[in-house]
């Protein structure tokens, strides 16, 4: 009897875990997202801070709200992991590197793998189509690449306060509890962490939300141009001063001038080279696709994601991802797939 009671109040305690802690769970990967710059990482720190939060909960007294006590766990859990990297704390994007090059014959688009590169994330994991369009428009926008990008140029525990205090608007008083530390110290962390970032905060057409439609539309376009290897229609496409940045590369290339050069001499190819399908949902607020690129067999082999950010009918700029650890993140297989597949690929 007494093991049948023990086994009862394990799945109560269980259940009533479960049902206080779940509804946290996107957000707490948006916010594990913008401070560790991987979508790959974030998964692990989530799996962390739950696993965590499950030992601790016996002894949770309800001194802070459940919210705030995961929130705790999550962003002391980002920092421990920040500090634990050898080479730096932040991932970047090529573009917060240096300045564009000018597109040459010669110009060097080999892998750069000394950087820990900015990755992107599905939109999937951090919105549901049960929230309300603005709290979906708010979900998207804090996580827009250039936003993401810019919160990596920040040291950790200034990128922790910022985005505590500015994203997920917690008073100063509960951020210094979760990272104890005094309410003055907050106020002044997020005083340099604010002034650090309005030199690099993205203009406001960077984070223009485009209607769904508009999206959609450039989209298959950009799909089209790609794998017809129609660099015509992608001068057509790309605004006068859209850049393409493709980290692992280091290089990246901004205006027409630059661009159509590159995609037309180092990537586009022959028609039928690449196969491209849609992200459901997008990433980081944008549209995005899954590329396969063909080999010598004839087989498609996994490249990565591009995220398209998109200006009215337009793209301003191609980021290109070119890692096929990311597929599965977005629903897709990290194989190669036959020339004749299937239109989509989700695992």
């Amino acid at each position: 009897m007494a093991d049948a009671a023990d086994a009862d109040y394990g799945d109560e305690f269980a259940d009533d875990f479960a049902r206080e802690t779940e509804p946290y769970r996107r957000e707490l990967f948006a916010h594990c997202y913008r401070m560790l710059g991987s979508v790959l990482d974030a998964e692990d720190l989530v799996q962390e801070t739950y696993l965590r939060a499950w030992r601790h909960h016996g002894g949770f007294e309800g001194r802070s709200s459940v919210r705030t006590w995961l929130y705790q766990i999550a962003t002391n859990g980002c920092l421990t992991a920040l500090a634990r990297r050898r080479d730096a704390d932040r991932r970047v994007l090529p573009s917060g590197l240096g300045p564009p090059e000018r597109y040459t014959q010669s110009a060097q688009l080999e892998p750069d793998l000394r950087e820990q590169w900015l990755q992107p994330v599905p939109d999937a994991l951090v919105t549901t189509d049960a929230e309300d369009p603005a709290s979906v428009v708010a979900a998207r926008e804090g996580v827009r690449l250039a936003l993401v990008a810019s919160l990596q140029h920040l040291p950790a525990r200034q990128r922790a306060v910022l985005v505590l205090r500015d994203v997920l608007a917690f008073p100063a008083a509960e951020v210094a509890a979760m990272l104890e530390v005094s309410t003055a110290s907050v106020k002044s962390t997020l005083q340099r962490a604010r002034a650090t970032l309005q030199e690099r905060a993205p203009a406001a057409d960077e984070i223009a939300e485009p209607t769904a439609p508009q999206a959609k539309a450039v989209l298959n376009r950009y799909i089209k141009a790609f794998e017809n290897s129609d660099a015509d229609a992608l001068t057509r496409l790309l605004l006068h001063d859209a850049a393409i940045e493709a980290p692992p590369i280091r290089a990246w290339f901004k205006g027409l001038e630059n661009c159509i050069p590159v995609l037309r001499d180092r990537v586009l190819g022959t028609p039928g080279l690449w196969r491209m399908f849609p992200v459901a949902g997008g990433a980081n607020g944008c549209p995005a696709v899954a590329g396969y690129l063909r080999d010598a067999q004839g087989r498609y082999q996994p490249y990565g994601v591009v995220v398209l950010e998109v200006i009215g009918d337009r793209v301003g700029r191609i980021v290109s991802f070119g890692d096929p650890r990311l597929l599965p993140v977005f629903g897709f297989e990290n194989a190669a797939l036959r020339e004749a597949g299937p239109a989509t690929s989700p695992r």
